[in-house]
């Protein structure tokens, strides 16, 4: 089969290898599509703590259960997005960390990935345990199946910040993480959601699905409190992960507000924790997301309760994957860059 390796900084391969052999517990799935992640990019920059050279990337994922050794899976043929988080409690770690053992996985001590720490999915199959399988409609086209993990993130961040209806929402970042946290808070009741975003192509992909954008700039949360009557929002999602955000946070959260950190930063940024003490912030940090979370995700879906059926997506073969890898890394021209293993020739 063929696969999509990390080569050395800045160069993918792309090789024949053998189709997995599964061991007990393992299904093999066929892979329809899988997405390019900042965290891929992160890696091919040479970037990214655990990766290796040679590691099959890709942990952003769908396809159909093509074998199975597991009497927990999915039926052959089965539409499935993968949760790819592999904590301690799944490489049979005895006894497990804290985290694994109070039902909170997805923060293990020892939290890994496919596509970084195990063969991921930008390959033709991936073998991967039954526990990451989210069964799908087969009636959802994949290139929506393999939205679900940066999804899950966004359903993750909004319950994590205790949103419950009717609370004004800012959301920094306009890429796939701003835009799917903006469109889950406004599903479950936020009163008004306003994105803060400098690239004008992703401006235009929130205005379309009718949020407000704002630029970003020093003048930023003025101009986020002259939309709450001076007060501030009561949630503040930081999906940027950048430091002129960081700095802006506390000003743009009303007293009493709610910061949540979605986006990861590279280096510790400068947060102004003085405000936090005085205006009582609550100020929560979030890390991918539960199997709870990702079920969600899936059920939004299935459904479109989103609207993501009408998402900027692109879709490149395999043998394109360098293409691929450079129309993600410049943010505009599609929200999601996708890759489908299994045929060549140009993007469509």
């Amino acid at each position: 089969m063929q696969v999509i390796t990390w080569a050395e900084v800045d160069r993918l391969g792309r090789q024949d290898v053998p189709i997995p052999e599964l061991s007990d517990g393992q299904v093999l799935v066929r892979v329809s599509r899988a997405g390019i992640c900042g965290s891929d990019l992160a890696i091919l920059r040479g970037q990214h703590a655990r990766a290796r050279t040679g590691t099959i990337l890709g942990h952003e994922f769908a396809g159909t259960v093509a074998e199975s050794r597991s009497d927990q899976a999915p039926p052959v043929g089965t539409q499935v997005a993968v949760r790819p988080l592999i904590a301690c409690a799944d490489r049979g770690t005895v006894p497990p960390c804290r985290a694994c053992a109070s039902g909170n996985s997805h923060v293990c001590r020892s939290l890994g990935l496919y596509g970084v720490d195990e063969p991921g999915g930008l390959a033709e199959f991936v073998a991967v345990r039954a526990a990451a399988l989210h069964p799908v409609r087969q009636d959802v086209a994949p290139e929506l199946v393999a939205l679900a993990e940066p999804l899950a993130v966004a359903v993750h961040a909004v319950s994590r910040s205790g949103l419950s209806g009717g609370e004004s929402v800012a959301v920094y970042g306009g890429g796939p993480i701003g835009l799917f946290t903006a469109l889950v808070a406004r599903h479950r009741g936020a009163a008004d959601v306003v994105i803060v975003e400098p690239n004008g192509w992703r401006r235009g992909v929130a205005e379309s699905y009718g949020f407000p954008v704002l630029d970003a700039g020093p003048g930023t949360p003025a101009a986020i409190r002259d939309r709450t009557s001076g007060d501030g929002a009561d949630l503040v999602f930081d999906s940027a992960g950048h430091p002129s955000v960081a700095r802006q946070l506390t000003e743009a959260a009303r007293i009493q507000g709610t910061i949540v950190i979605v986006g990861v930063y590279k280096s510790p940024p400068e947060v102004d924790l003085r405000t936090v003490n005085f205006a009582e912030h609550r100020l929560i940090g979030t890390r991918v997301y539960s199997r709870d979370d990702f079920a969600a995700a899936v059920r939004l879906i299935e459904d479109d309760a989103l609207g993501l059926s009408g998402l900027p997506v692109t879709t490149f073969p395999a043998a394109e994957s360098a293409r691929a890898f450079a129309a993600a890394g410049k943010g505009e021209g599609s929200v999601k860059v996708l890759i489908d293993p299994s045929v060549s020739g140009g993007a469509r």
